[in-house]
């Protein structure tokens, strides 16, 4: 019982702040949209379009960030701290080059990344001016998503909701005063909204490169960006590679979702713009498990204690699938308020997002269980390339092809294309579960 008690009150303590942090992103993602939405919902379908290049860039992040936590979560566990900076130094390197790939696109060609999710033209032309001016937050987050990545892992969870919550708050004021033009400032609109997001990930960056000043903290140390230590390097590419293959398969076959719906006319877009916002906010506890599972379990696997790690295991998937119900249950009751979001949503428009919303239900209890047992459990010990074909198979060889045909052959109503593009995580399950109970996952992978 003591054993429990420790084991629930570690797991919290690392769930509810992650949780938290997540939910402060997918707000600032959400009030964008949202915002814009109180102006027609023109505006709230070209954001949401146009935030699909951040979600794309996010994917990079996450494989980015769970090379990190695969190996900084165990070399914690054995208090390496010098391990630990050097696996930062190589992440760092790397999500900085991507950063400055998406930059570059999104100031030079907005309009052309637009085209990719649809072919209204006044949705292209809304969109691309607010893509040009978010893409300067790009670079910021090339250091920043890393650096609170290695705080989540070495004791300053709770320091680093607070940087990312106290950001959030800001860039949701400055939303209210730039879109609607509050307090005497100029009426900008969409524009208002990027130009908020831009500043709120500036102070993000502040805040971050203050605290790695501090003494005795994991710090970013150029030396070591400039030349990490070959042993780590080779380890972190080996373990984050399959990663980013699986976010990638993953990611873009979840972007297609948005391109398909893209094409189904600006009512299926709205719809889907307000379900995927829902989503995201609701899940973001069982997002937060996800991630406090790997910490955990690697902190086992780095001490050597596999029999423990192997316990902590089968209780995190239990309490996985609780959170999904409950996050889907959750959902339901909360459906009738979310309309007051979306005011100018017309009458077909809401009549979508009734039904999609009920979908989502069922979709968060699989989403909780896969993301704590493969993108948590299974990367604590390494075991990453399974994620990687399970989704590649999954999203490229039967969901994406499966909506395509019902979207554009057989010209299925929207709620059908919507229910079939929402099938992914539960397909994915009796493979994951007869994957876990092979406990390849369990090893130690420090040196």
């Amino acid at each position: 019982m003591k054993a429990d008690k420790h084991f629930y009150r570690k797991l919290f303590s690392l769930v509810l702040p992650i949780a938290m942090q997540n939910f402060m992103n997918a707000v600032v993602s959400a009030s964008d949209a949202l915002m814009l939405g109180l102006t027609g919902q023109t505006a709230l379908s070209a954001v949401s379009l146009a935030t699909q290049v951040q979600f794309v860039l996010n994917l990079f992040f996450a494989a980015l960030t769970s090379g990190v936590t695969v190996l900084a979560a165990q070399y914690w566990g054995k208090k390496d701290t010098k391990a630990l900076e050097h696996v930062l130094a190589v992440s760092l390197r790397c999500s900085f080059a991507v950063s400055f790939l998406f930059f570059l696109a999104s100031a030079v060609a907005p309009g052309l990344l637009m085209r990719i999710f649809t072919d209204e033209q006044r949705l292209i032309d809304m969109g691309a001016p607010y893509l040009r001016v978010v893409s300067v937050s790009y670079l910021c987050m090339g250091i920043s998503q890393v650096y609170l990545c290695i705080m989540k892992n070495s004791g300053r969870t709770l320091r680093s909701t607070i940087y990312g919550s106290a950001a959030v708050v800001l860039n949701l004021i400055l939303n209210g005063v730039l879109i609607f033009g509050a307090f005497g400032a100029p009426k900008m609109g969409i524009q208002g909204a990027a130009l908020a997001t831009l500043i709120s990930r500036v102070i993000v960056l502040a805040l971050v490169l203050c605290e790695n000043g501090k003494t005795d903290v994991v710090k970013i140390r150029w030396k070591y960006v400039r030349k990490p230590m070959d042993v780590l390097e080779r380890d972190y590419y080996h373990y984050t590679l399959p990663v980013l293959a699986n976010v990638l398969a993953w990611g873009c076959g979840f972007t297609m979702f948005s391109v398909i719906m893209g094409h189904l006319g600006e009512e299926a877009v709205a719809a889907n713009a307000v379900a995927n916002i829902v989503k995201n906010v609701i899940s973001c506890f069982c997002l937060g498990i996800g991630a406090g599972s790997g910490i955990i379990v690697g902190n086992e696997l780095g001490k050597g204690d596999l029999e423990r790690a192997r316990e902590y295991g089968g209780r995190l998937c239990r309490t996985a699938l609780m959170a999904g119900i409950i996050s889907g249950l959750f959902l339901l009751v909360c459906s009738p308020f979310i309309f007051a979001f979306a005011p100018n949503l017309n009458g077909q428009a809401r009549e979508y997002l009734r039904v999609m919303l009920f979908i989502c239900s069922y979709y968060l209890i699989g989403k909780s269980l896969n993301s704590t047992v493969v993108a948590g459990i299974f990367c604590a010990g390494g075991d990453t390339r399974f994620g990687m074909c399970c989704d590649a198979v999954t999203m490229w060889l039967i969901i994406v092809p499966v909506g395509a045909v019902a979207a554009f052959m057989l010209k299925l109503p929207v709620l059908w294309v919507y229910f079939l593009l929402n099938l992914d995580e539960l397909i994915k399950l009796p493979a994951v579960y007869r994957h876990y109970k092979k406990y390849a996952w369990v090893k130690n992978l420090t040196k």
